[in-house]
């Protein structure tokens, strides 16, 4: 196994195209790698989410390294430089879709966990390669931590190469204003839920948003808005929904993010009909599985000085770097494994957050090679 071995197999994936709902293909490069690379079991779940085991001999912890494989897709009539299914290498960088969100820490990942000298260690290291992250944060990541039951995770998105102990999570809110329809040559015989709405937001516009110093600002935004009749011939429109994106801060629940929104102060007496609901998402994998839930992600945060924080950083001490400690901005897997289900977290991979989703997207090579100096690092000081 070399380090051309490692890039070769980013490229590889980086040259499979697996927007989300079609990863078949890519999981089976991955299941092939592990098998190649000497994995003790390979398996595919039932959601279609590729899962490997490398196993000790002895009794101890197990570490679950996951990383979603799957992408957005290409915006048709965007241009790219380079191929974004090319894998090309220019300039000491990988370009292509996924290349850091997150094909060049999935591969890390596996390279890492394969080069294990298990003699010295105990326990067990698992990778999982997750699909349909990009709909729903978390829900296929439970699948395999429901099979494998780790005491430890980390989740590959990028960090730049430094640590992660917390990140915010995120919410999908529908709001919807119910009127009164009305011919509209009469407007004055109805309520327009438009109008409605309108108050609302500009209510929401003025409400204060917490911050958390290691997680930052809680963000509200608009995404979108549709009346109903849409499109309405003559008719004041009798309902309105927006949707909200809202990212959360650590300790945020649902009760307490929808009661903000239907208690703002600055529509009392207007006599708005206004309801507030978590979204339900449903997204049906490759497989044909079901994958459903509210979309309520929350936040995680661990102390820094966590048992699991500590030992991560004495193992990426160990493979060369000095990391700085911070948090995701942005929503990922950790939201279940993390923010649900409570079992220690940490964030490391290569690549930075503004690297995902983006046209020309790309990762260096020299952080794929890191990050698997760093994975395999984290991974012995757990096991140790």
């Amino acid at each position: 196994m070399t380090n051309n071995s490692l890039i070769s197999f980013t490229r590889s994936l980086i040259r499979c195209p697996s927007r989300y709902g079609e990863e078949g293909a890519v999981v089976e490069l991955i299941l092939a790698e592990m098998t190649r690379l000497g994995f003790d079991r390979v398996w595919r779940d039932a959601n279609g989410s590729a899962v490997g085991v490398i196993e000790t001999g002895r009794p101890g912890p197990t570490i679950l390294l996951d990383g979603h494989c799957d992408t957005v897709g290409v915006a048709p009539g965007v241009t790219w430089a380079h191929d974004p299914f090319g894998g090309e290498i220019e300039d000491g960088f990988i370009y292509g879709r996924g290349a850091a969100d997150m094909k060049g820490s999935i591969a890390a990942m596996i390279h890492a966990a394969a080069g294990l000298d298990r003699s010295r260690l105990r326990g067990r290291a698992v990778v999982s390669a997750t699909v349909m992250e990009e709909n729903l944060e978390g829900a296929a990541l439970k699948t395999v931590m429901d099979a494998v039951s780790p005491d430890f995770v980390v989740i590959g998105e990028a960090t730049d190469l430094n640590l992660n102990r917390g990140g915010r999570g995120r919410a999908e809110i529908h709001l919807e204003t119910i009127g009164r329809p009305a011919h509209s040559s009469t407007p004055h015989l109805g309520r327009n839920a438009v109008h409605d709405m309108l108050r609302v937001v500009a209510a929401i516009e003025g409400l204060p948003m917490g911050r958390d110093p290691l997680l930052g600002p809680a963000i509200i935004a608009l995404t979108d808005i549709i009346s109903d009749p849409y499109p309405a011939y003559s008719v004041i429109p009798s309902r309105c929904r927006v949707t909200y994106d809202r990212r959360l801060l650590a300790g945020d629940t649902a009760d307490g993010v929808l009661g903000d929104l239907r208690g703002l102060q600055d529509l009392e007496g207007l006599g708005i009909d206004l309801r507030a609901t978590i979204a339900q998402g449903e997204h049906t994998t490759y497989t044909g599985a079901l994958l459903s839930g509210p979309k309520f992600l929350p936040a995680f945060v661990f102390e820094e000085d966590h048992p699991f924080v500590q030992a991560a950083l004495t193992g990426l001490a160990a493979a060369g770097r000095a990391p700085q400690i911070g948090a995701y901005r942005f929503c990922t897997n950790a939201a279940y494994s993390g923010g649900v289900a409570g079992v220690p977290t940490i964030g490391f991979g290569p690549g930075r957050e503004e690297d995902a989703h983006v046209i020309d997207e790309r990762v260096a090579v020299e952080d794929v090679l890191a990050a698997e100096r760093g994975y395999r690092g984290i991974i012995e000081a757990v096991l140790a």
